[in-house]
């Protein structure tokens, strides 16, 4: 028989670092209502403060940000012994192939184009990637 008093499963920490606020707010919204807590950073130093800090299950991770850039943003997180395993998704408005093969190659576990994702696309890749881990 199974124990009856087991708490709930706590909710799944996102960490958005995102400086445009309207795919910042879209993104978050429907993160929140998914089940998920999210923490945001509007520029990389920020983000990397708040993956120290707060300890997201997951980062959502914008390219082209304010003082330390996305892809340098990754590079650390990917480096750091305690910081590595979280799964990182690259969400940008860069469509190149270059830049999806990039941040692939430096341990990204997904990357969208945010112009052309839903965010129900999202959060359904968001999901995906938290069972693995």
């Amino acid at each position: 028989m199974e124990p009856t008093s087991e708490p709930t499963e706590a909710k799944k920490k996102i960490l958005y670092v995102e400086d445009e606020p309207f795919f910042a707010s879209t993104i978050s919204r429907s993160l929140v209502e998914a089940g998920f807590d999210v923490v945001t950073a509007v520029d990389g130093e920020e983000g990397l403060a708040k993956v120290q800090s707060e300890h997201p299950d997951l980062v959502l991770l914008d390219i082209i940000l304010p003082k330390v850039e996305g892809k340098e943003v990754l590079r650390r997180i990917k480096a750091d012994a305690t910081t590595k395993d979280i799964p990182v998704i690259v969400l940008s408005n860069l469509s190149a192939l270059d830049d999806e093969r990039e941040v692939a190659a430096m341990g990204a576990a997904a990357f969208f184009v945010k112009a052309l994702s839903l965010p129900s696309e999202i959060v359904d890749v968001v999901r995906v990637q938290l069972s693995k881990s």
